[in-house]
């Protein structure tokens, strides 16, 4: 007998009842009990780690004078980058297509979640969605920094972090709640891909620094892992079979090389634009040294995060449970009738008959 079959009183099996779990999280070996044990356990470290980060990088870039110095040159460096300034010379539709694609995701997110009829679930993943571009607002007005002033002496709003980010980053994490389990994967490799680009673009046109895209993308992180630890708590995840590698892999590689790459391309040339001199005049090399050193890591934390949600998730099947049934006939009536209220399972618990 299994360790999370549960006897009744004479010694046999308990029938399943309405809410139980444990037929789902034997499919994968463990109670159901443990199962969301577990999950609620490593979403929420993974929530708390990501309100850390967001605070080292908020201390390091915005209330140190070196790090605003950086942020200052990746954001002038974009001139200097003949490539990004050419490609937005020529393709000056990108602004509008950048808007189109954010409203379409939002519609996109609605839309999955109420054709597959995951209203209490869709509710949910709409609150996270607006609590982290909540808290977005929020540390835009609120946080304390330095007050920076543009050439003219004129006060610069502050975008950390970044709103565009957080609205397209938590698109895509919130699709991969709502889309079914086999399409996660792909649903998170496309959406960071996409919130990868939206954020260059914001760099590239001058309108946000490098460090509001790594900001925005640790606070998407924290809101969705305690959305995930939530629904873990209330017992709203069961456990998912594993799925084919070759899946897995085509999600996942592409993923680690991106995070991989663009961080360790973009902490290489930090070393050489930190030593930025003081006042200007700045040497232009530097300056196009730093716009991609910036880009290189906002583009290795948003890959970083997509690949640390799919991993906090992996095996956790977020779709309803089938409706329970009942059996019927000689062979049910020969193992005794079940209670009134009780599920019977898919076999019966007569072992002098069985079912070929």
């Amino acid at each position: 007998m299994a360790s999370n079959d549960r006897l009744r009183a004479g010694g046999t099996p308990r029938p399943l009842e309405t809410g139980d779990t444990w037929w789902y999280a034997a499919v994968a070996g463990e109670a159901a009990g443990s199962f969301s044990t577990r999950v609620r356990s490593r979403t929420r470290r993974a929530c708390l780690g990501a309100v850390l980060l967001l605070t080292v990088v908020y201390a390091g870039l915005v209330l140190t004078a070196t790090g605003r110095r950086w942020g200052d040159a990746a954001l002038t460096g974009r001139r200097a980058d003949t490539a990004a300034a050419t490609l937005l010379r020529e393709h000056p539709s990108l602004a509008g297509l950048t808007t189109l694609s954010l409203v379409l995701g939002c519609a996109l997110l609605l839309a999955t979640g109420l054709l597959r009829k995951r209203y209490a679930l869709t509710g949910a993943v709409a609150g996270a969605l607006v609590t982290s571009l909540a808290l977005t607002g929020l540390l835009q007005r609120y946080a304390p920094r330095p007050r920076l002033l543009d050439a003219g002496g004129a006060l610069v709003q502050s975008g950390f972090p970044s709103a565009q980010t957080t609205l397209a980053l938590g698109t895509a994490f919130g699709l991969a709640f709502l889309v079914p389990y086999r399409l996660r994967g792909l649903t998170v490799l496309a959406g960071t891909l996409w919130a990868g680009a939206v954020g260059a673009y914001t760099v590239a046109a001058g309108d946000h620094r490098p460090g509001d895209l790594i900001a925005a993308a640790l606070v998407v992180l924290a809101v969705f892992c305690g959305l995930a630890a939530l629904l873990a708590r209330k017992g709203k995840i069961r456990p998912a079979r594993r799925g084919p590698l070759a899946r897995a892999l085509a999600v996942a590689v592409p993923l680690a090389a991106l995070a991989a790459g663009g961080l360790g391309a973009g902490l290489w040339l930090l070393g050489d634009t930190l030593s930025l001199p003081a006042t200007a005049p700045y040497d232009p090399a530097e300056l196009r040294l730093a716009h991609r050193c910036g880009q290189a890591l906002a583009a290795g934390v948003t890959a970083a995060a997509g690949l640390l949600l799919l991993t906090l998730l992996r095996r956790v099947d977020m779709d309803r449970a089938p409706a329970p049934y009942r059996l019927g006939g000689p062979f049910v009536e020969a193992a005794g009738a079940p209670r009134d209220g009780e599920v019977v399972g898919p076999f019966t618990e007569d072992l002098d008959h069985e079912i070929s």
